[in-house]
């Protein structure tokens, strides 16, 4: 069986070519998984449910033929993708949810090859900037015990960056892929709107601002997930452009060179912490030295308004897709089944119009317009991915008591670079190009054209060899002996 510092130092496609060498099988990965969870899960909490019928004695006759055949897989504790698997959603109200049938995005994931570990955590309904709930408690950022791992996908970045998983799976509709990959130290790419099927019961996920996909350690295992799930589906309301060649030949393609814009400056009245603003300057001089032509500038946004309109849309029968889950789970939303912020959220949606929704819908169109002829003249914008590091337990969560108005203030000044790709449907990519003085990571996110994710991987993977990330390891890792708690 492989040792857990071993297992940790191979990414998923370096776990699989092990098991596809026969080097080890796929039932002995999903027992040092299994250990990986249990050495350091207990301090970091991000595995809120353990598959013990997959990882206690794997039957490898179920495991798909794709290229991660025996890696082990987490599922964020948000969407119906796995029949037969609970889906509570970080929340009381959903207490022993069970999925009835495979979203596209689960069959594909399957046909990967994966074992299937457990279910990661998330905050209530994937509405805060950690992954701290009271029905599972709080789960720690691997590189400083007690601070957040940011939202949603707080529990799959954790794990990654732990080692519990070299891959995982997360969703983004207003930054919550790239956010805790930014915190956690891990990559994170948020996809093109429509690359991911959201079928069979959705034509789009969150009004076309959300798509799910994966967080990683490693360029390679980004662009090969990317070439297994970014495939159409009977039925998808449209097909994106591809390119040419899979997105895996990308990873060693060279670059032409591109017109490459960065900016460090605040969308808002809130600052970006200095250390931030110079690894954004420093991977701006990284490109250049690579041959792009590199100039500081940024598109025209209008935070403000793109924040109303997220607002209007996000919570658009919020109200009833809470009265719906709860009467599917026999409960009614109050105090004692939703956290305090999430019932402010749900009598807030009762509020909300018809009118302003297609309003808002209108303001978006107005903000691709203008941030799309940004993007005529310049390839890539390079930006910090979040304004400041990770914060101590307790600065974010769904039981805070802010009102709605002021919630949402507090949640965007360190995530203001985020919501705006969610509204164009360009994708993005976060990279763990840099560290922070206390000790945290740093993300630098890279923002492209619609469907034009193989520029995000060829940069992202030179970038890997230029500023690479791969020997740093946090406090909280399963190659690491851990303090008695």
């Amino acid at each position: 069986m492989l040792t857990l510092s071993e297992y940790a130092s191979h990414d998923g496609i370096g776990l699989a070519d092990l098991v596809q060498r026969r080097e080890v099988s796929p039932r002995e990965v999903a027992r040092t998984a299994l250990a990986a969870i249990e050495a350091v899960d207990g301090d970091l909490k991000a595995v809120v449910e353990v598959y013990h019928d997959q990882l206690d004695d794997l039957d490898e006759r179920t495991l798909g033929r794709g290229p991660f055949r025996g890696v082990p897989f987490l599922i964020k504790d948000v969407g119906r993708h796995f029949a037969g698997r609970r889906m509570e959603l970080g929340s009381r109200l959903c207490q022993g949810y069970v999925v009835k049938k495979n979203s596209f995005y689960g069959r594909l994931i399957k046909e990967t090859g994966v074992t299937l570990a457990g279910r990661s955590s998330t905050p209530e309904f994937s509405m805060a900037l950690c992954a701290e709930t009271l029905l599972f408690g709080n789960t720690s950022n691997p590189w400083k015990r007690g601070y957040s791992t940011s939202g949603s996908s707080g529990g799959a970045a954790a794990a990654v960056a732990a080692g519990i998983v070299p891959i995982a799976h997360a969703s983004d509709m207003g930054g919550s892929i790239r956010g805790p990959a930014a915190w956690c130290g891990t990559v994170g790419l948020y996809p093109s709107r429509g690359r991911v099927s959201a079928g069979p019961d959705l034509a789009e996920g969150g009004n076309g601002m959300t798509q799910s996909f994966i967080v990683s350690r490693s360029m390679r295992d980004t662009a090969v997930m990317l070439d297994c799930l970014g495939k159409p589906q009977p039925g998808d309301p449209f097909v994106i452009a591809r390119p040419s060649e899979p997105y895996e030949a990308h990873l060693k393609r060279p670059l032409q060179p591109l017109r490459i814009a960065w900016s460090a400056h605040p969308l808002m009245d809130a600052p970006v912490d200095p250390e931030i603003a110079r690894a954004v300057e420093a991977t701006a001089k990284a490109l250049a030295a690579l041959g792009h032509h590199v100039e500081e500038a940024a598109p025209p946004i209008d935070l403000a308004m793109l924040d109303r309109a997220c607002t209007e849309v996000w919570y658009f029968r919020f109200d009833r897709t809470l009265d719906d889950l709860g009467r599917q789970c026999s409960r009614t939303v109050g105090p004692d089944t939703v956290e305090r912020a999430t019932l402010r959220f749900y009598n807030f949606a009762k509020q909300r119009s018809a009118d302003a929704y297609f309003a808002a819908l209108s303001d978006f169109n107005t903000t691709r317009r203008a941030v799309g002829s940004f993007f005529l003249d310049h390839d890539i914008w390079l930006s910090p991915t979040c304004a400041q590091v990770s914060q101590p337990f307790g600065a974010y969560g769904m039981n805070l008591d802010l009102q709605p108005e002021d919630f949402l203030v507090h949640e965007e000044r360190p995530c203001q670079f985020l919501s705006l790709y969610n509204v164009l449907g360009q994708p993005a990519i976060s990279l763990p190009l840099a560290m922070h003085s206390s000790g945290l990571p740093i993300g630098i996110q890279l923002g492209a054209r619609h469907s034009e994710e193989h520029l995000l991987i060829g940069l992202g993977a030179a970038l890997e060899q230029a500023m690479p990330w791969s020997g740093r390891t946090p406090e909280l890792h399963v190659s690491c002996e851990l303090p008695t708690r």
